[in-house]
């Protein structure tokens, strides 16, 4: 009887530790770093949990949505767009994105990540479409260093607040030209490019002809004005040169000696060449200015 009691009492407690684990796995939640953690009763949010540890939770009653806090990545499948030339681009992109309110993504997404992939795509998408449909071909080409993507994040805004998104950034994995008319594109955008090239070209030959033109005109005046001052100086100089002359021979007490200057002047300009003899005839004016000299 004993050891039967005993028997009943063991299938007792372990009846009732194993309750008492149900129970527990029911009523305990862990909520990691990485994620929130929603307790609804009735599909009514009662509570999030956004720090990482144990929480409890009514059994039963209460239930758990687990949500990320990381970043996610959303990667969009390929579009076409058309530009406002009528060119059809190919867009390939993806977006970074993470929950910044738990409480209106549950709401409003029904704490589904496949159905908040699916606002972001047709947000995205109409961003695309409204930025490039607003831009040349040739302006979304040269836009792909970043000046596109900015344009994609004002064109959505704060759209994605309402659903508890915040939207990090769009980038573009691929942005081009269908495969079929690539070639064609380019060498036309090659060929408008050389014909810009030339008309710089031309336009800047025409400019640098005109500065030369005006430059050689501003040389041959200043030349000319150079000369003229020049000359004006030369005259100047002769007519001083002239007036000392004159005063000079004024001088009675000079004369003589000025007038054998000028003899010896002469003489020296006839022996020239390798006859070094001069011969003077005896009425010859410089003769007798060194006939006189010997009186």
């Amino acid at each position: 009887m004993a050891k039967r009691t005993k028997s009943i009492t063991g299938v007792l407690l372990l009846i009732i530790l194993v309750a008492a684990v149900v129970i527990l796995s029911t009523t305990l939640v862990v909520t990691r770093e990485n994620e929130y953690t929603i307790i609804k009763r009735f599909d009514k949010i009662e509570r999030v949990v956004d720090t990482a540890g144990l929480s409890f939770k009514t059994p039963f009653v209460e239930t758990v949505d687990k949500l990320p806090k990381e970043i996610q990545f959303y990667d969009m499948p390929q579009s076409d767009v058309i530009t406002v030339d009528k060119k059809t681009m190919v867009a390939d992109s993806y977006v970074l994105w993470r929950i910044s309110d738990p409480i209106k993504f549950a709401q409003t997404l029904n704490s589904s990540i496949t159905l908040a992939e699916s606002r972001i795509n047709t947000t995205v998408y109409n961003a695309m479409k409204n930025v490039i449909s607003s831009n040349t071909q040739n302006e979304v080409i040269s836009g792909r260093d970043g000046k596109l993507n900015m344009a994609f994040m004002e064109d959505i805004g704060d759209t994605m607040e309402q659903y508890g998104i915040h939207l990090i950034t769009v980038e573009n994995k691929h942005l081009d030209l269908p495969s079929d008319n690539k070639i064609a594109v380019f060498e036309r955008m090659i060929s408008e490019r050389a014909q810009m090239a030339g008309a710089y070209s031309a336009e800047g030959e025409s400019e640098a002809q005109m500065i030369r033109n005006t430059t050689d005109k501003e040389i041959e005046i200043s030349i000319s004005n150079a000369q003229t001052d020049a000359a004006k100086i030369i005259a100047e100089g002769e007519a001083e040169y002239m007036r000392i002359l004159s005063n000079a021979y004024s001088d009675t007490s000079r004369s003589e000696f000025y007038s054998f200057i000028r003899a010896l002047d002469a003489a020296r300009e006839s022996l020239s060449g390798s006859d070094k003899t001069l011969i003077l005839s005896k009425d010859s004016p410089l003769a007798q200015i060194f006939n006189n000299l010997d009186e």
